[in-house]
């Protein structure tokens, strides 16, 4: 009777931590909440395709600033359209927020800088030469730009897909993956608290992806004003909802309900940018419910911990 007890105030906590302007919904608010992040995300992907096409603006300014401007933009608007009260961060957790953001990308982001001619560049043209594929992707209509972005996306989500799967399935692998699942809150900032030897594990399925394509900067410019919205929207504390696109992309309760503290649950939507090789594979949910994000026993861990559980015994690794 006393856990049963516990287990209802614990609930009721969930419940009153989630109060906030969401917390009073209607049918229209659901709908107007289902149009910032298509909104965004394709129209971040148009405004530099038609850059590229018109040269209404110089493209790759665009592009850097689509880079910059959406962290800052969406930690401001998750104080003033807030999901969950429990999930704004502290000063602290800010502060190792923005560790996290600046070992990103100062250290690991700049090996794929330059979209993908990077000090690994060699081996990526050696996959396209050894795949016997003689034609490029550089198309040069607004259309065909965009189009062919998402193509290139789709098509590397069905690697990423995979390899975030087995991350989730394999306890050896998820040593690597478990950094990025130990948040116990949902923010703007968190989307690269990625463990350095996932980056190398994750991040090499589009670039070989882009190489058998040909793909030209042109469009990768365009895949990039893509990536940088939808990564940080995903993991935003904001009421967005699904709507007719979340058929295609991963939305952020898509995503939010991917970081659940229940493994039934965090086993679920492994598509971080396309969601449809989880409805073709059997592992997508809807559902929406979420009592706490993280992993283990829930609990925040030290950005020392974080680190060093890649190479923690399975015993230790279980016990977090």
């Amino acid at each position: 009777m006393h856990e049963q007890s516990l287990a209802g105030q614990a609930s009721t906590a969930a419940e009153q931590a989630t109060a906030s302007s969401a917390e009073r919904s209607t049918p229209l608010k659901d709908f107007l909440w289902t149009l910032p992040q298509p909104l965004l995300v394709f129209g971040s992907m148009f405004a530099v395709a038609t850059a590229v096409t018109t040269q209404w603006m110089n493209a790759d300014l665009l592009t850097t600033i689509m880079i910059v401007l959406p962290l800052p933009l969406i930690l401001v608007a998750e104080r003033i359209w807030t999901k969950r009260k429990d999930w704004i961060p502290e000063p602290v957790e800010l502060a190792e927020d923005a560790a996290w953001l600046a070992a990103g990308a100062f250290i690991w982001v700049p090996l794929y800088s330059d979209y993908y001619q990077t000090p690994i560049s060699d081996g990526f043209e050696w996959v396209r030469d050894s795949s016997g594929l003689a034609f490029s992707m550089a198309p040069e209509t607004t259309l065909g730009l965009v189009g062919a972005a998402l193509l290139a996306i789709t098509l590397s989500e069905f690697i990423y897909y995979w390899l975030h799967r087995v991350q989730h399935e394999s306890l050896f692998w998820w040593r690597i993956h478990g950094t990025h699942h130990h948040i116990t809150k949902m923010s703007a900032a968190r989307g690269d608290r990625t463990h350095p030897l996932e980056w190398l594990a994750l991040m090499v399925s589009r670039p070989i992806i882009l190489a058998l394509l040909g793909a030209s900067d042109d469009v990768i410019a365009v895949i990039v004003a893509f990536g940088f919205w939808q990564g940080i929207l995903n993991h935003s504390n904001l009421p967005l909802r699904s709507g007719v696109f979340g058929w295609f992309l991963s939305t952020a309760p898509m995503h939010h309900l991917h970081h659940s503290n229940h493994p039934v649950n965090s086993n679920t939507n492994y598509g971080c940018s396309i969601i449809i090789w989880d409805r073709l594979f059997g592992t997508y949910s809807g559902c929406t419910e979420i009592e706490s994000v993280g992993a283990g026993t829930g609990k925040p861990l030290s950005i020392r911990t974080q680190l060093a559980m890649a190479f923690y015994p399975d015993e230790k690794l279980k016990s977090l």
